[in-house]
């Protein structure tokens, strides 16, 4: 049987009415006229991708897609489905589906349309062709070595991987970043295009990445995030300079030292007090 999510060099058999049937080996696929866009003559080869219908048959294009069985590339995700996965454009008329058993967990980090995951192709149970999510093993052998020039500059990335430790991505020049659950606000989408700072270049050229803003700009966001907590509790949160960091970390998301600057702050400014390990607002 013709290898399905290949590219085929085929042999043009005849024409027909809905297109051309093609052949090699002694198989057999069909490719319709709106999935080439030349005039093709019997015994004329033709380079074509191949993949089936929703009937099951052979069917080949010859747009030619940017990823094959065992071949990796980028695609842009174009539709989600909750509970079924998201589809992604390979650069043919057929859209291929990432299961819903190749993404997160938590639907709330799947991709959106306009993200961008790394894949392969392919297959599920029933042999129908799939997009499948590229491993760390396979962006171990991708990445580039980063230079140490990059300490504290800012990349561009796509996620690869998230969870709760953090989340890993690609940079736009190939580097693969870390960037660990303290370093982000919210946890970044699988494939979601984020920006960031290296806060350092490691040993095996891989590097370490911030999402959040340099201290000195980051104060005043948390010190509004302690503002917003004391009005909707009323004036008052069980939190102090002297809460433990887990407890801080599971409200506001920051470190307990990123709280107290923004509780220092607060209180220079009048704002706050503290009294028996809760802050009120004066």
């Amino acid at each position: 049987m013709l290898p399905l999510g290949t590219i085929q060099t085929m042999t043009v058999l005849r024409k027909i009415d809905s297109g051309y049937v093609l052949q090699k080996d002694m198989e057999e696929a069909l490719l319709h006229h709106n999935e080439t866009e030349i005039e093709l003559e019997p015994d004329q080869q033709v380079e074509v991708f191949l993949y089936s219908d929703k009937k099951g048959n052979i069917t080949a294009t010859t747009q030619l897609p940017t990823v094959q069985m065992d071949e990796f590339g980028w695609a842009d995700v174009v539709e989600v489905i909750p509970n079924l996965g998201a589809f992604v454009n390979i650069g043919t008329t057929k859209e291929m589906l990432v299961s819903k058993d190749d993404l997160p967990l938590f639907e709330n980090v799947w991709p959106e349309a306009g993200d961008k995951l790394f894949v392969t192709l392919g297959k599920d149970q029933n042999g129908r062709l799939l997009a499948i999510p590229a491993t760390e093993g396979v962006f171990a052998r991708e990445i580039a070595l980063a230079p140490d020039e990059l300490l504290n500059q800012k990349v561009s990335g796509n996620v690869y991987r998230t969870d709760r430790e953090g989340s890993a991505i690609i940079t736009e020049e190939d580097y693969r970043g870390f960037i660990h659950h303290t370093e982000r606000k919210v946890e970044p989408r699988l494939g979601e295009l984020v920006e960031g700072r290296v806060i350092e270049v490691k040993e095996d050229g891989t590097l370490n990445v911030s999402l959040r803003p340099l201290k000195q700009h980051s104060m005043g966001e948390d010190a509004d995030a302690i503002l917003e907590q004391l009005e909707l509790g009323d004036g008052v949160i069980p939190f102090s300079d002297k809460s433990d960091p887990e407890d801080i970390r599971g409200t506001f998301n920051i470190s307990k030292a990123a709280f107290k600057r923004a509780l220092g702050k607060l209180m220079k400014e009048g704002k706050i007090e503290q009294l028996d390990g809760n802050t009120y607002l004066k």
